[in-house]
């Protein structure tokens, strides 16, 4: 038996054929999305603004499904009829506005130019004012709305976009009935499902994004919503009342969808989550483990029982029940840009992609502290845990004498530096990381950047077996749903591992100059960061000058 799991991401979506018994995989089809830059809708006269086509979400569904199909047709025994399953996971908060039919605005003629009536993908920063409103008004009459999602509500996420729209698009508002987000609308599409009020919506991107929580009914409610704006407290009611965790089934495979696919039609859809909350499962998240997938952002994941009581922890992104595991606490936090940086500074400041390769062996060569540089990984804003998209990125140190390598090297620095802020608050509340097991494109192809993130943190860094984690973990959902295993864990034993023989350990050396230059990463962290308004930064040039200096004795 099979399954299939698919995969939307920043740029392209992939689908993954998957055999159930082992978690083999099969078949791969990778689409890349045609519209806007890599995908992505932008306004030059707003760097904040980012939007996706959904016209591109089903263009580079059929393609993806139907690619990784043709190649897994290609091993001996694979029939498109034993694919028993789907499972989709997506990016978020990228809520779709959509009319009464569950067709989005973006698809109708008179809406198509509009930027506001397509897909809101998740590193659309424009409701930033929205989103403070939005914390502000939590901390005064609802604080526990906002404190499993770190005391701050994010220009990323759901409310502060719709709000933005409101505000920014009122005829878009006004014509969309209802908003989906895109891991809700995939499988509903796959459904064949018609009403937005009928689409199941997934706890990971409800709890995560949106506010929802079982102890207070659900969403946030009407007296709350109205004080921002009446017209949210209206569309409540044209949203949904529960969310569901991945006991619960989005739907069979409709009729339309099975024949333009070659799928039996009727098999189970899997409740969608958010790709990187799928790939913690595709990694063998349990818990003790903390799974970092690390892309154009990371995403941090990890589980605590849903028996034991966590507490709540300032600055991560959410700590919602169900989330990522049935019977667990899923935990989530991250950072705004890993990939995207050393993207900018590669292609978009020295202008060749070529340069990745030649920069990393240049970097290699370089000791921990050698460069007398230091960087903060904000070039994007922070999303853990300051939770700030106001903040920029920032080198200090440079002289006549830097070169292009010294300050690739420190960038990529700065996001180990930013990974162990993450690591540090969670340990800081108790939450157990006996493990780190990193997923994604980059964690598998830079070994310069995993023996800086051991070295950085003090954690072996091991790296997930499937270089598609997050198609497998949709897959595995797909797969439990079916009845291929009994539940997560014995699906998680059988169809994930670890790559063989791979495995990060700090350098007790080079973990030593780190601890030093972490500490003055943290000093501009806590200053630039507001944490630390009376802090001097006097001696933080002079400091890196010294381990310069220690460095290149």
């Amino acid at each position: 038996m099979f399954t299939l799991g698919i995969d939307y991401g920043t740029n392209s979506v992939r689908a993954l054929v998957v055999r159930t018994a082992d978690g083999a995989e099969l078949g791969t089809g990778i689409v890349n999305y045609p519209s806007g830059t890599q995908g992505v809708l932008l306004d030059p006269k707003d760097h904040n603004l980012a939007r996706q086509n959904p016209a591109d979400h089903l263009f580079g569904l059929e393609k993806s499904i139907k690619l990784a199909l043709a190649a897994a047709k290609k091993t001996k025994g694979f029939d498109p009829q034993k694919v028993i399953g789907l499972g989709v996971d997506t990016t978020g908060s990228s809520p779709i506005p959509v009319d009464a039919t569950n067709t989005p605005l973006a698809l109708q003629k008179k809406w198509s130019g509009n930027l506001a009536a397509h897909c809101w993908l998740w590193k659309d920063h424009t409701s930033i004012k929205e989103a403070a409103e939005i914390t502000a008004l939590a901390a005064k009459i609802r604080p526990n709305y906002i404190a499993k999602c770190g005391n701050t509500y994010s220009s990323e996420w759901f409310w502060s976009k719709i709000l933005h729209c409101r505000r920014t698009a009122p005829a878009v508002f006004k014509a969309a009935y209802s908003w989906v987000e895109l891991a809700d609308w995939i499988p509903s599409v796959l459904a064949g499902i018609t009403d937005p009020k009928a689409v199941k919506r997934g706890v990971c991107c409800a709890g995560h994004k949106a506010l929802y929580a079982a102890d207070w009914g659900g969403l946030p409610d009407k007296e709350f919503l109205a004080q921002l704006d009446p017209a949210l407290a209206d569309l409540r009611d044209r949203l949904y009342e529960v969310a569901h965790d991945a006991t619960a089934s989005a739907g069979k495979l409709c009729p339309e969808w099975a024949k333009k696919l070659g799928l039996p039609a009727g098999i189970p859809i899997a409740i969608g989550e958010m790709d990187v909350h799928y790939g913690a499962i595709g990694s063998g998240v349990c818990e003790g483990t903390l799974v970092k997938v690390i892309g154009t952002s990371t995403c941090d994941c990890g589980v605590v029982s849903a028996d034991k009581t966590v507490a709540d922890i300032p600055g991560i992104c959410g700590i919602v029940k169900g989330a990522i595991l049935p019977g667990y606490y899923g935990l989530e936090a991250g950072q705004s840009a890993v990939g995207d940086i050393f993207k900018w500074f590669v292609e978009g400041v020295l202008g060749d992609v070529k340069l990745h390769a030649t920069l990393t062996t240049e970097a290699a060569k370089l000791k921990p502290g050698q460069s007398g540089l230091l960087s903060l990984d904000w070039n994007n804003g922070n999303r853990t845990v300051l939770v700030d998209p106001l903040l920029t990125g920032l080198t200090l140190g440079t002289t006549l004498y830097t070169t292009k390598a010294e300050l690739y090297r420190a960038l990529i620095e700065a996001t180990a530096f930013g990974a162990r802020a993450i690591i540090e608050r969670f340990k800081e509340y108790g939450v157990p990381i006996d493990r780190v097991v990193c997923a994604g494109g980059i964690a598998e192809k830079n070994p310069l950047l995993m023996q800086i993130y051991a070295d950085v943190t003090g954690c072996t860094m091991l790296v997930a077996g499937s270089s598609q984690a997050c198609a497998l973990g949709s897959a595995i959902s797909a797969a439990v749903l079916a009845g291929a295993h009994k539940d997560f864990p014995t699906a998680q034993k059988k169809m994930t591992r670890l790559k063989p023989g791979v495995a990060y350990k700090p350098k007790a050396a080079n973990q030593k100059v780190y601890n030093q230059l972490y500490s003055l990463y943290r000093e501009l962290h806590d200053a630039f960061g507001g944490i630390n308004k009376a802090a001097d930064l006097s001696r933080v040039m002079k400091d890196l000058l010294l381990i310069k200096t220690s460095a290149r004795a």
